[in-house]
C-alpha cells in the first residue's frame, strides 16, 4: 500500500512539475522583449492599424457589391444600377489603395527606426564586452547577428505584423459574411481550418529549428570569410587561396544542407495547406452549383460567397505561412537577445571611486594570481610588484612566461583571480573602466589603425581635440615628418588596418594617438621589434619623449630594449624569479636573465 501511494505521489508531482523551457517558448519570450522598442512609436502604429482596418473593410465590401452588380446585370438587367455599382467599386478600390499606402509607409518607416535602435543597442553592448568574449568568437559571427538576424527581424516587423492583422481581419470578416450569405456552405468551408492549424503547429517548430540552424551556419561561413579577409596578406603570401576557398565552400555546403532541409519542410507545409484549402473550394463550388440549379441561390450570391470563401481560405493559408515566419523570427530574436543578455566578465563597480587628483601613477601588484576561464594552471602566480611614479619597469622572460598577461591585467582586460592591483593606492576594481583606462596609454607591438584618415586615427584618443593639439602629438611622435610630405597631408586615408602606410609610419601614428591621450601610465609592448633601422630610430626617439615622467610597464621581447628601463623584472611560469637593473642581473652570471641575454646576442 505504501509503495502504491509513493507511485501515485510521484506521478502527481510529475504532472504538476513545471516543464523545462523549450526553444519555442524562449523565442516567443525574445519576441515579446521587442515591445519596449515599439512603445515610443505607438501613435504611428495606431494610425497604421486604423488604416489597415479601413483597407480590410474595403476589401470585404467588394464581394457584397459584386453580388448586387451581377444580379443587376443578369437578373434585374438595370443599367443605371449597374453603372452606379461599377463607380462604387472604383471608389472602394481607391479608398483601399490610399489606406494601404498609408499603413505600409507608416509601418515600414517605423520598422526601420526600431531595427536601427536594436542594432545600435546590440552593437553598443557587444563593443563593451570583455576581450575574453571576443577571443572565443569570430568577428564575423557577431556581424552576422547584427546583419542577418536583425534582417530577419526587420522583415518580421515590417511585413509580418501587418499581414497578420490583415489576414485576421479578412478571416473574421469573411467568416461573418459567409454565415450571412449561406450558413450551410459555411460549415463545409470551415472544415479545413482544424487541418490547416494542425499543419501549422506540426511544421512550425521544425521550421524554427531549421531556421536557427541556417543562421548558425551563415554566422560560421561569414566568420571564416572575415578571418580570411583580415589576414589576406598571409593567405596570399602562402598561396593558400585555393584552400581558403575550399574551407569557405565546405561552410557553404553545410549551410546549403540545412537550408535545403528547411526548404523541404516549407515546401511540404505549403503544399499540404494549399491542397486542403483548394480541395475545400472545389467542394464548395459543387455544393453551391447544386443550390443554384435548385433555385435556392442566385448566381451573384454564389460568386460573392466564393469570393468570401477564397478570402477565408487565403487568410488561413497566409496565417499558416505567417506562423512559419514567426518561428523563423523567433529564432533570430533569440540569437539577438542572447547577445544582449551576455554579461561582461569585467563589471563596472557599483559605486566607483574617483581617481586620486593629481594622479601620480604609482602601480602595485599585490599577491596577484590569474588563470584563464575554463580551468588550467595559473598563468600568473603570486606576483608582487610595485612601480614608482615615473619609473620604467621592464618585464622579461621566455615566451609564455606571462608578460603580456600581466600587462592585460592592469587596464582590466581581465580580472585577477587572487590578490589585487592598485593605482595610487586604489584597487583598480573600484575605479570606473573609463577612468582607469583613460589614465593608461597602450603602445602595442602591432599598431591598430582604422580605415579613416591619419588625423582621425590620431584624434581617436580625443575626438574633439583642436588641430593644434593633434599636430603637436604628431610632431612629438615624429609622424609629422612623413605626414606633411603626403599629397593631402593628414587627410590621407590609411586604408583598412592602415595598409597604405609602412610599419614605421603606422607605429608613429599610433604613438601620436597616445601622445594626444597624455596618459599617466604607459604599457609598451616592444613597439620597435619589427621595424627597419631608420623607422626604429625615429620610433625610439618618440618613445624616449613619451616615457619621460610616466610610469611605464615595458614588455621586452628583445633584451636590447631593456636598457631604457630603470628596473628589470624576470618572469618564469608566471612568477617573479629575478629583479634588478640590467647591469646587476648580468653580473649574477648564472641567472635566467643572463642566460636569456647570452642567447639573444
Amino acid at each position: 500500500m505504501a509503495r502504491l501511494k509513493t507511485r501515485l505521489k510521484a506521478r502527481l508531482e510529475a504532472r504538476i512539475r513545471p516543464r523545462p523551457t523549450r526553444g519555442l517558448t524562449t523565442g516567443r519570450a525574445a519576441l515579446a522583449r521587442l515591445r519596449p522598442l515599439l512603445r515610443p512609436h505607438a501613435p504611428r502604429l495606431a494610425v497604421a492599424a486604423l488604416l489597415l482596418a479601413v483597407a480590410a473593410a474595403a476589401g470585404l465590401v467588394f464581394p457584397a457589391v459584386l453580388r448586387v452588380l451581377l444580379d443587376a446585370a443578369f437578373e434585374a438587367r438595370d443599367r443605371a444600377l449597374l453603372d452606379r455599382l461599377a463607380l462604387t467599386l472604383v471608389g472602394v478600390f481607391a479608398l483601399q489603395a490610399l489606406a494601404n499606402y498609408g499603413q505600409v509607409f507608416l509601418l515600414s518607416s517605423t520598422t526601420e527606426r526600431i531595427v536601427a535602435a536594436l542594432r545600435e543597442r546590440a552593437f553598443a553592448h557587444a563593443i563593451g564586452l570583455d576581450p575574453a568574449y571576443f577571443a572565443e568568437r569570430r568577428a564575423g559571427e557577431l556581424t552576422s547577428r547584427l546583419s542577418a538576424d536583425l534582417g530577419v527581424l526587420q522583415s518580421f516587423l515590417g511585413t509580418w505584423v501587418s499581414e497578420l492583422s490583415r489576414q485576421l481581419l479578412f478571416l473574421a470578416g469573411g467568416v461573418v459574411m459567409l454565415f450571412v450569405t449561406n450558413p450551410g456552405l459555411t460549415l463545409t468551408t470551415l472544415a479545413v481550418v482544424p487541418v490547416v492549424v494542425g499543419a501549422a503547429l506540426l511544421f512550425g517548430r521544425a521550421l524554427r529549428r531549421a531556421t536557427t540552424g541556417v543562421q548558425d551556419r551563415v554566422a560560421e561561413a561569414m566568420g571564416m570569410a572575415d578571418e580570411a579577409f583580415g589576414a589576406i596578406r598571409t593567405v596570399q603570401s602562402f598561396t593558400r587561396e585555393p584552400e581558403e576557398a575550399a574551407r569557405f565552400a565546405d561552410r557553404l555546403r553545410a549551410l546549403v544542407t540545412v537550408a535545403v532541409a528547411r526548404a523541404r519542410t516549407r515546401a511540404l507545409f505549403f503544399s499540404v495547406v494549399g491542397f486542403v484549402a483548394f480541395a475545400a473550394v472545389a467542394v464548395v463550388l459543387w455544393q453551391g452549383g447544386v443550390q443554384v440549379l435548385a433555385g435556392r441561390l442566385t448566381a451573384g450570391a454564389l460568386v460573392a460567397y466564393l469570393f468570401y470563401a477564397l478570402f477565408v481560405a487565403a487568410a488561413v493559408g497566409s496565417l499558416a505561412s505567417l506562423f512559419g515566419n514567426f518561428q523563423e523570427a523567433a529564432g533570430a530574436a533569440q540569437r539577438t537577445f542572447e547577445l544582449l543578455d551576455t554579461v561582461p566578465a569585467i563589471r563596472e563597480p557599483a559605486d566607483p571611486v574617483p581617481l586620486p587628483a593629481p594622479l601620480r601613477g604609482a602601480v602595485a601588484f599585490e599577491g596577484v594570481s590569474f588563470a584563464y576561464a575554463g580551468g588550467g594552471a595559473p598563468v600568473v602566480r603570486d606576483l608582487t610588484l610595485a612601480l614608482a611614479p615615473g619609473e620604467v619597469v621592464a618585464l622579461v622572460g621566455r615566451s609564455g612566461a606571462g608578460k603580456t598577461t600581466v600587462a592585460n591585467l592592469l587596464p582590466r582586460f581581465f580580472d585577477v583571480t587572487a590578490g589585487r592591483i592598485t593605482l595610487d593606492g586604489v584597487d583598480i576594481r573600484r575605479l570606473s573602466l573609463r577612468a582607469l583606462r583613460g589614465a593608461i596609454g597602450i603602445v602595442p607591438q602591432e599598431p591598430v589603425l582604422f580605415s579613416g584618415t591619419i588625423r582621425e586615427n590620431i584624434a581617436y584618443a580625443a575626438p574633439g581635440a583642436p588641430d593644434a593639439a593633434v599636430e603637436r602629438a604628431a610632431r612629438a611622435a615624429h609622424a609629422w615628418e612623413f605626414i606633411e610630405r603626403l599629397p593631402v597631408g593628414w587627410h590621407t586615408r590609411v586604408g583598412e588596418r592602415g595598409v597604405k602606410l609602412s610599419g614605421g609610419q603606422r607605429q608613429r601614428v599610433a604613438l601620436a594617438r597616445v601622445f594626444l591621450k597624455d596618459p599617466t601610465v604607459v604599457i609598451l609592448d616592444e613597439a620597435t621589434s619589427s621595424l627597419d633601422t631608420e623607422s626604429e630610430r625615429l620610433v625610439e626617439a618618440a618613445l624616449a619623449e613619451l616615457l619621460h615622467g610616466r610610469t611605464t610597464l615595458l614588455i621586452a621581447h628583445r633584451l636590447s630594449t631593456v636598457r631604457r628601463a630603470d628596473r628589470v623584472v624576470v618572469l618564469d611560469e608566471g612568477a617573479v624569479v629575478e629583479t634588478g637593473t640590467h647591469a646587476a642581473l648580468l653580473e649574477q652570471g648564472d641567472g635566467l636573465y643572463a642566460r636569456l641575454h647570452d642567447l639573444g646576442r
